[in-house]
């Protein structure tokens, strides 16, 4: 059982680090009034010098943490002390991303915020040990550890420093997993988020680690869904596909749709749907990453969802091998290399019909006349496997595409008469 002197010693530390970092706000404030005045050095030395007292003081704490197995450290008599330095020391108005512009002027202006990160790393570091500890029980935690604290620390998600992230998935994920009453908030919370990324600042530094969080509490879904996170789906993960800045957090969230598909099929048609309306058109580099999801959720088809969805999918596909950019072409032919979808999945023989229907005339376009040895190759093994298949079928579809063409042929043929003979005229 640790002395009540020990206790107090403690209490004393954290009391004594939050006096040190009120100190240090006061000498900061002073530096910045007095930027252009003979007390700059002098300010800025003391300064240094709390600073620098202040971490020593943290690392204390992290160390005084770590000899104590077994021992009570965190009593609720210290918490209220331990979450105001927490505060005090991570809650702070973050800096707005800066252009390549603005270097030139921040290497002129010395910045306050450079050489907070060993600090804070710190701070972060005992407020992980507080949270996972197993003296900490929730019910009493969360009168010192609110609904309010845990919202300022999504916030702090939007932050350049990938460490400071890091530590934060972490923390908010024990958090969502020891606080089960704060879960509901927390998620309504990331939601409010990504309204804001997606329909009001299009800038967010930290979407790939909420992602990442909401990776493994979508694991922990029960069923049937409830219609609160069928809506999440909806309304709040497939709109992430619209924002510019998809690449940056693109694979966690690929990740959250095909855990929800496995962890409910049903939601299979609302995702696809979801994608095709997205789908960024316009950007090559866009759609490849979006048939990077598309081939994993084709992976995870069923018969019942494929049958649902086997006309927007079969047509999509089509709209992409007539892609006027070859690396989507290429990608999309890269499909059929899939051996579980050529063997088992919605591009197998049982399937080939309903997709030949869709895919046979930029397919065979392609296999003929691309200037793209690659993607003429990979279209024309595609074609050899569909003859393989049925070359019945495969033969009647030809016919029809010549037909097609013939008609195509001549309708242009009567529109340029036309219009010489309008011009004529």
């Amino acid at each position: 059982m640790i002395s009540n002197h020990r206790q107090r010693t403690k209490c004393t530390s954290i009391l004594f680090s939050l006096s040190l970092f009120s100190s240090l706000r006061t000498l900061h404030r002073k530096r910045k009034s007095a930027r252009h005045t003979h007390t700059h050095a002098h300010t800025h030395t003391h300064t240094h010098r709390a600073r620098n007292q202040k971490r020593a003081i943290l690392l204390e704490l992290v160390k005084f943490t770590n000899n104590q197995a077994n021992q009570k450290i965190f009593s609720e008599s210290v918490m209220p002390a331990i979450m105001k330095m927490v505060e005090a020391n991570i809650f702070r108005t973050l800096p707005a991303p800066q252009d390549e512009n603005d270097f030139a002027e921040d290497e002129m202006d010395d910045n306050p915020d450079s050489s907070t990160w060993p600090h804070l790393q710190a701070v972060y570091e005992f407020l992980l040990r507080f949270v996972v500890s197993s003296e900490v029980k929730s019910k009493v935690a969360r009168k010192y550890l609110t609904r309010t604290f845990c919202k300022r620390l999504i916030d702090l998600f939007d932050n350049e420093d990938p460490r400071e992230r890091d530590y934060l998935k972490t923390i908010l994920h024990r958090i969502y997993g020891k606080f089960m009453t704060y879960r509901s908030m927390i998620r309504q919370y990331i939601q409010y988020t990504f309204f804001t990324f997606v329909y009001e600042t299009n800038s967010h530094a930290g979407i790939g680690e909420l992602l990442e969080i909401l990776g493994s509490i979508i694991n922990g879904f029960t069923l049937p869904l409830k219609k609160e996170h069928e809506s999440f789906l909806a309304r709040a993960l497939i709109p992430l596909h619209k924002p510019q800045s998809i690449a940056a957090y693109h694979l966690q969230l690929s990740y959250c749709m095909t855990q929800f598909v496995e962890k409910d099929p049903k939601t299979t048609e609302i995702i696809l749907c979801g994608l095709f309306k997205f789908w960024p058109w316009l950007s090559s580099a866009k759609q490849v990453l979006f048939l990077n999801e598309l081939e994993d959720l084709m992976e995870l088809l069923d018969d019942e969802v494929l049958d649902r969805v086997q006309a927007p999918l079969f047509r999509h596909l089509a709209q992409c091998l007539s892609s006027v950019h070859f690396q989507v072409q290429e990608r999309t032919l890269y499909l059929w290399n899939n051996d579980h979808l050529v063997n088992h999945g919605c591009l197998n023989k049982h399937n080939s019909a309903k997709c030949l229907t869709y895919v046979h005339e930029p397919l065979s376009k392609i296999s003929k006349e691309h200037w793209n040895t690659n993607v003429q190759t990979l279209a024309h093994n595609v074609v050899k496997l569909y003859m393989a298949y049925d070359m019945g079928f495969f033969n009647k579809m030809s016919q029809k595409l010549v037909r097609v063409t013939q008609k195509r042929e001549e309708k242009e043929k009567r529109r340029e008469q036309l219009w010489s003979a309008i011009s004529i005229g």
